[in-house]
């Protein structure tokens, strides 16, 4: 007996969101790429707001968007969008992060290797210069080489699988990292070769160098085992 082939419809996105209201151009070039496709295969998108106290929702309402809400968090509120999502596979968007326009079509294609259990996409920062496509370059050799993307980059997994390994964990920093290296040793974590563009107000914010070096000292954190409640605290002083 074949299994039926996955389509488009299959696909939920799931976007966490907490005061991302300048965000809000992204959903509709999303909402575009939907409409360009089969109407009668469109893909399920699910906002889970975490307690805006902006326009995040009625935004996303009035663009005709899905939107759920749950205690802020972006592991919880990623559990919640994948508890409430009805499709096959779940592509896991962050709020600031624009899709290529095959994003479909290459997601089940790469899922319909039996062998892989995850995927995302090489990563491009918007309006990047040289040092930020230097970090881009370095970024996305992790991630194929490690099979170590990060949530930037539209994580991508089969729901099944997703519930089997137990979710993102709801902790208050890398639920991402740490979801990713469970899912790899239960197979092959693929990155793709398109691109998501996602935005550089963090790194205009506090400074590229700055930026990189609390990434890494986060990361640093993690494996000597520094409590992830302090590691959050230093991300986002």
């Amino acid at each position: 007996m074949t299994s039926t082939p996955l389509q488009t419809s299959d696909i939920s996105i799931i976007i966490p969101t907490l005061n991302e209201e300048t965000q809000i151009s992204n959903w509709q070039r999303l909402q575009s790429l939907m409409d360009d496709r089969s109407s009668s295969m469109p893909c399920e998108i699910i906002i889970v707001d975490g307690g805006s106290s902006d326009k995040t929702v009625s935004l996303a309402r009035s663009l005709g968007l899905r939107v759920e809400s749950c205690n802020p968090g972006r592991g919880a509120q990623l559990n919640h969008g994948a508890r409430l999502a009805s499709g096959k596979i779940l592509l896991f968007l962050h709020a600031d992060t624009e899709l290529p326009s095959a994003f479909a079509t290459s997601i089940l294609h790469c899922l319909s290797e039996p062998a892989t259990i995850a995927g995302a996409f090489r990563l491009k920062i918007q309006n990047g210069g040289l040092l930020l496509r230097f970090i881009c370059f370095w970024a996305n050799l992790r991630s194929r080489l490690l099979q170590l993307p990060y949530g930037d980059q539209a994580l991508f997994i089969r729901r099944d699988d997703f519930l089997q390994l137990g979710g993102f964990p709801e902790a208050p920093i890398m639920e991402d990292f740490i979801f990713i290296k469970k899912a790899r040793q239960a197979g092959r974590v693929t990155t793709l070769p398109l691109s998501v563009t996602t935005s550089a107000r963090r790194w205009q914010r506090l400074g590229i160098i700055r930026t990189t070096l609390i990434n890494q000292l986060v990361i640093l954190g993690y494996y000597t085992r520094v409590p992830l409640q302090k590691l959050a605290s230093l991300y986002r002083r």
